[in-house]
Formats: structure tokens, C-alpha cells, sequence
């Protein structure tokens, strides 16, 4: 439209330009419209007619235009190959219903402006193939939470106390059942004492958490300061095991503790095999009657595959192999529970790992929890001391105590004013109290 346009004053100033040259005007006066003139009279008529509707065919397409472009189907799905993970995890988030351009743009014309100069080098590096596999996390331009995410969740609306159950199943014949039950300490015990305890106690408006990451990914946290804003009292805690000296802190950028460092991934989070099999496993997707199902899919989620054709391929004859080896019985008088572990599988598998993409539970660390990746323990890990001795304790009763756990049929139950003990499901071992979760649990055990 815009070239169109451009060529009436071009083929005016030419016109001019050989007028001139063959004598007829010495190049001074203004071009003249006289609608006694047919030709005059059809050029004007012509113009007025198809820039009006020009217009209003182009503002039309251009508000169209703008909406597809806010567009989940345009985030998501016209790059598909390079989108297709994050379109995939965001279609099985807590957040599927809300436009992607609500949380990675938000409201403002400057952050449009921003975020379409930004699609543009992202449209060169689709076109290119310039682009990384994976992609990579935007963490350092990523829009505050106060002006993205706080506009649906603020810190003043928040829940109390909520009860969490989960089923883990172990690497056995007998794809043992483990049920824990934890009350999770959200906020304060009831509504009226607010942030003042609890998870959602680092957003307390009265509070300001500040740390320094040594890394891209702010998954070593060696420096973190506490101020109380009502009282001024500011405490340094360092992390006794850090390398860096005072000099190399001081120079680091010191960053505001906001939202996203703990919900890093909120709708974008690839479950590890360990989580999205116990998933499959308690909902009937795989069936928990076939022996050592679950370590026999998640030494098949261990495998690396050139693309997830090769990995459904892999998973159907990985599991026919198996059980055709071990278990022969199984495979000629139940033959319906190899099928159906074969496509639970290959579900569960496809919504998280990708194969093209390079895309897994490992690479994308989440920051809620302390399973596969250190979460909460980048601080809450007893390593982190004051100058007067104070520590950022690791102590599970912080954030959750657990009400109930164990084998579903021989289920520990705590009292109301007494909760458990976290016990290992390995049974006596105590070596796991010296260490963190990740010491041991990479996303493929239980």
C-alpha cells in the first residue's frame, strides 16, 4: 500500500521532470487539476474512489492483522516446529486460557513496540534456521511480574493453607505405591495473619528479598540480603561454600526477588519422566498391573532419539522386547495392557520431551520445589550465613508439613497438632538428611 502510494508524487515529479525537458514547462508552476479535462477529471475520480477503499480495506486487514498477531494460533503455531514445545507444555498449563501475549508483552505500546522489533529478528532466525535448540529461556528482558503477572495475582489476594497429595510409584516389580499428603504453608495459617509466615512470606510488602546470581540462569544464588522495611533491620547472608570473593559480589547486578524467580516456569514446565510416569501410572493412562512398568519407561526416557517419530518407535518395541523376554505370560494372555502402556506412554512422552528441539525436563529448570532441581534450596540450604551466625534454614516445616504417608494400605497419619517426619521410601537409610533431593533425584528416579 505504502509503495503504491509513493508512486503518484514519483510518476508527478517524472512528468514534471520531461515536461520540462521537451519545452512544454519551465519546471515553476503548480501542477493544475481541471475537471474540464476528461483525463483530469477520470484520474481524480479514480483516485478518490480506490484510496477510500484502500483505506478501508487496509485498516480493516490492518486490525486483523494486529489481532492475529496477539494471536495464541500465531505464537504458537505458526512457527510450529521451533513453538511446537512451548505450545504443547502451554496447552497443559494452569494458564492454556490466557493469550501468551498477556504474560511475554502485557498492556503498554512500548512493550509492543519492543516485542515486535524482538519478533523480528525471531522471524530472520526461523527463516535462517538461527535459531537454538533449545530455545533459549528470555530471562534477563523478561517484563517485571508486577506489570504482567500481578495483574491477575496480587500479593494483598492470596490462599492460607492448601493440602497437597501426590502418588509416587518405586523402580520395583510391584511398582510400589507412595502417598504423601503435605499442607502446604501458602500463606499464613488463616487469612487475617496475611504474609506475615508461609511460601508467599518473600512477597510481603513489608519485606524486601534482594540476591546476586553467579550464573545465566539464577540457579546459584551465593548472595541474598533481607531487609525489613517497617523496622530497617538488613541482614547478608553468603554462601559459606562460594568461591566468589567480596569484590566479584559487589560488582554483580543485585536483583529485586519477584514472582518469576520462584515461578520460573508457569506455563511452560516439562514434567521429568519420574513426574509425567507417576501421572500416567494414577490416572489409568499406563496400567499399574504390568511388573516393573515404571523403571522399564524410565530407562526408556533415558535414551537420547533424533526426533520423536524414532522415540514412539522406540518406546512400542522397548516394551514389547521387555515384556516378551520377561514376562511371556503377560504378553499372550494380556496383550490389551502392553497396547494400552504403549500409548499412554507415547502420550505422556510427546507432551514433554522433543526430540528436533533438544527439549527436556533437564534443561529447563523449575524453580517450584526442590525435586530434580535445587528450587528452593538455591537459598534454603543451610549453607547461606550471616555475619552473626543467622542461616537460611533448609527445614521442610517451613514451607510444608506432612500429614500423611506411606504405602496406601499401611498409610502414617499425623495428628492434628503433631505432623510427620518425612520417611524415605527406601526405608531405613538416613543418608538422604545430609544432603539435597538433587543429590540423588535427576527426574528419572522415583
Amino acid at each position: 500500500m505504502i509503495f503504491g502510494l509513493l508512486l503518484i508524487p514519483l510518476g508527478m515529479y517524472l512528468q514534471k521532470k520531461r515536461e520540462k525537458r521537451e519545452g512544454q514547462s519551465d519546471g515553476t508552476e503548480w501542477p493544475r487539476i481541471d475537471f474540464n479535462i476528461d483525463r483530469h477529471r477520470n484520474a481524480f475520480f479514480v483516485f478518490t474512489v480506490g484510496t477510500s477503499i484502500l483505506l478501508f480495506l487496509s485498516a480493516i486487514g490492518s486490525y486483523e492483522a494486529f489481532h492475529f498477531s496477539e494471536s495464541v494460533t500465531f505464537c504458537g503455531q505458526v512457527c510450529h516446529n521451533v513453538m511446537h514445545p512451548e505450545f504443547t507444555a502451554y496447552q497443559h498449563s494452569s494458564h492454556a486460557r490466557v493469550a501468551c501475549v498477556e504474560c511475554h508483552v502485557g498492556s503498554g505500546a512500548g512493550w509492543y513496540v519492543r516485542s515486535k522489533l524482538s519478533g523480528a529478528y525471531q522471524v530472520y532466525s526461523v527463516l535462517a534456521e538461527a535459531y537454538s535448540r533449545p530455545i533459549e529461556t528470555p530471562i534477563s528482558n523478561l517484563r517485571p511480574a508486577r506489570e504482567t503477572c500481578q495483574t491477575c495475582h496480587w500479593p494483598e489476594k492470596f490462599y492460607s493453607r492448601k493440602l497437597r497429595e501426590e502418588s509416587y510409584y518405586l523402580g520395583d516389580e510391584d511398582n510400589t505405591r507412595w502417598d504423601i499428603q503435605m499442607v502446604m504453608k501458602i500463606g499464613g495459617r488463616t487469612h487475617a495473619d496475611g504474609l506475615t509466615e508461609g511460601i508467599h512470606w518473600h512477597i510481603n510488602p513489608n519485606v524486601k528479598i534482594e540476591y546476586v546470581a553467579a550464573d545465566a540462569a539464577r540457579q546459584e544464588l551465593p548472595w541474598v540480603r533481607y531487609t525489613n522495611l517497617k523496622t530497617g533491620e538488613v541482614t547478608v547472608y553468603t554462601d559459606q561454600e562460594s568461591d566468589l570473593e567480596e569484590a566479584e559480589l559487589a560488582a554483580m547486578e543485585v536483583r529485586k526477588m519477584d514472582c518469576i524467580d520462584c515461578h520460573n516456569r508457569p506455563s511452560h514446565d516439562y514434567k521429568a519422566p519420574a513426574k509425567f510416569i507417576n501421572n500416567a501410572l494414577t490416572s489409568g493412562a499406563i496400567p499399574l498391573e504390568l511388573p516393573e512398568i515404571k523403571a522399564v519407561l524410565s530407562e526408556l526416557c533415558d535414551a537420547e532419539y533424533p526426533s520423536s517419530d524414532s522415540a514412539m518407535a522406540a518406546i512400542e518395541r522397548g516394551i514389547r522386547e521387555y515384556y516378551e523376554g520377561d514376562y511371556e505370560e503377560i504378553v499372550e494372555e494380556h496383550p490389551e495392557l502392553i497396547e494400552k502402556a504403549i500409548k499412554g506412554m507415547q502420550a505422556a512422552f510427546s507432551e514433554n520431551i522433543f526430540p528436533e528441539m533438544r527439549v527436556k525436563w533437564s534443561e529447563y529448570p523449575n524453580n517450584i520445589g526442590h525435586m530434580e532441581f535445587n528450587g528452593c534450596f538455591r537459598c534454603h540450604n543451610d549453607g547461606h550465613e550471616s555475619e552473626d551466625g543467622k542461616v537460611i534454614s533448609k527445614d521442610c516445616n517451613l514451607c510444608h508439613t506432612i500429614s500423611a504417608q506411606g504405602n496406601p494400605e499401611d498409610l502414617m497419619v499425623a495428628t492434628l497438632q503433631n505432623p510427620l517426619d518425612f520417611q524415605h521410601p527406601d526405608g531405613d537409610d538416613e543418608d538422604w538428611k545430609e544432603g539435597l533431593c538433587t543429590d540423588c533425584h535427576t527426574g528419572l528416579n522415583p
